[in-house]
């Protein structure tokens, strides 16, 4: 019995590894491309307008694959799904430095490697491992895979800034693009076919449910689109750190690295945001935490845009941002679970995931646009806090208790 019990644990953490892992090589690669925006406004002379547009795309396309990868993963497993994004998103990064127009540009960046980021997402990473982990450990699991992105953010971005010093901006962005297939062998662990592994909770008796009639089922559901219309702005707020925040550190005067640096902190940071949610939404009401953590961005962004631009001011205001940077995920995945159980969670989160998405093309467009129309970054932020109000108010009407899902008539 005391094996079986190490066995199912050391299984846990293997889980654990491989998602967190396969997300922190694929978030480092995604969150660092903001740093070879001045290269490729540089060497294509297209603008940061068209160069944001290709990104902006990027970031709308990550999202649309999200709930395609996740109704193949629901159905067939998410082993190929991961092996397909691996491969894609290190291939469209690597021709990226041989585009030289817009169009070149939205295919390498925004169709393939965005779609490869996609299909090694959160919404096949975190359905399968809610399906492989127990239900009462299900949000720490979430919070440690949210936190190994932001580890990915951590590491990759400062090595990139290194490399683009010393490599130039063509070869350092390709070698960040090798650097995702190393979650190929994480594929294997995960490639079950969603069905839960020993020591996982189930319903007694329950009944799978078609991916057309759990989406039904959902759109149906006020609460899961309040929660999905909230995280929209998450979207925004995430693009618009992710993308222009190098950018903005240059254009307070300061040196490139302090926009590496500014990155790290946002993914440092993040990993304490991330698990002390994904502890806190086993103990606190998840739609609260939602609403105090948006609430909270509208005050740091405010406070940043009133505070003088120094560089250790652009690093507290990072290490700040970074506390709620991406820890909105684990409350926003556990109420879908809540709602309506892990059986097709890939596939709902993954919507929810296209409405983040939405916003971040949003976000990352209208920040180029804001700084080429005023030479500034501050009428975006001014968009952001209003946006993040917003928000912290549409999830105060979620209800939180889970649905009472409709009885079915037998089938002799």
């Amino acid at each position: 019995m005391h094996d079986v019990s190490g066995q199912r644990k050391l299984a846990y953490w293997l889980v654990l590894l491989a998602a967190g892992g396969t997300f922190a090589l694929s978030m480092g690669s995604r969150q660092s491309m903001g740093l070879f925006l001045p290269g490729l406004n540089t060497s294509t002379g297209l603008g940061l307008g068209s160069i944001s547009l290709a990104f902006a795309f990027g970031q709308l396309w990550w999202g649309l694959t999200q709930p395609i990868a996740g109704a193949i993963a629901d159905r067939y497993g998410p082993g190929r799904v991961l092996v397909a994004g691996a491969l894609l998103a290190a291939l469209g990064t690597f021709i990226t430095p041989y585009m030289t127009t817009t169009l070149g540009l939205i295919f390498a960046i925004g169709v393939v490697a965005a779609g490869g980021s996609g299909l090694a997402g959160p919404a096949v990473l975190v359905a399968a491992t809610m399906r492989m982990i127990p239900a009462e450990k299900r949000g720490v699991a979430t919070g440690i895979v949210n936190a190994a992105g932001s580890f990915g953010q951590f590491a990759v971005a400062p090595l990139a800034a290194f490399w683009i010093v010393a490599l130039g901006w063509g070869n350092a962005m390709q070698a960040v693009g090798l650097i995702v297939l190393l979650a190929l062998p994480a594929a294997w662990v995960l490639r079950g076919s969603g069905a839960p592994v020993r020591g996982a909770v189930t319903a007694p008796g329950e009944k799978p449910q078609g991916t057309r009639a759990a989406v039904a089922e959902a759109f149906r559901n006020r609460s899961y689109l309040l929660l999905t219309a909230g995280f929209f702005v998450c979207g925004f707020h995430v693009a618009l750190l992710a993308i222009h925040l190098p950018g903005m550190v240059a254009a307070c005067g300061l040196p490139p690295q302090w926009g590496g640096w500014a990155l790290a902190m946002l993914g440092l940071f993040n990993i304490i945001g991330s698990l002390a949610v994904g502890w806190a939404t086993q103990r606190w009401r998840m739609k609260s935490l939602l609403v105090l953590l948006y609430a909270a961005r509208a005050v740091f962004v405010l406070a940043f845009l009133a505070a003088p631009k120094t560089g250790p001011v652009v690093l507290v205001f990072a290490a700040v941002m970074g506390l709620t940077y991406l820890a909105t995920v684990p409350p926003t995945a556990g109420l879908v679970a809540k709602f309506f159980g892990p059986a097709n969670m890939a596939t709902l989160f993954g919507l929810v995931m296209l409405t983040h998405q939405i916003g971040a093309f949003v976000g990352t467009w209208l920040g180029g646009k804001v700084f080429e129309w005023t030479g500034a970054y501050d009428w975006a932020w001014y968009v952001d806090i209003v946006l993040a109000v917003g928000a912290a108010l549409i999830h105060l009407p979620i209800r939180e208790a889970p649905l009472v899902p409709v009885a079915r008539p037998a089938v002799a």
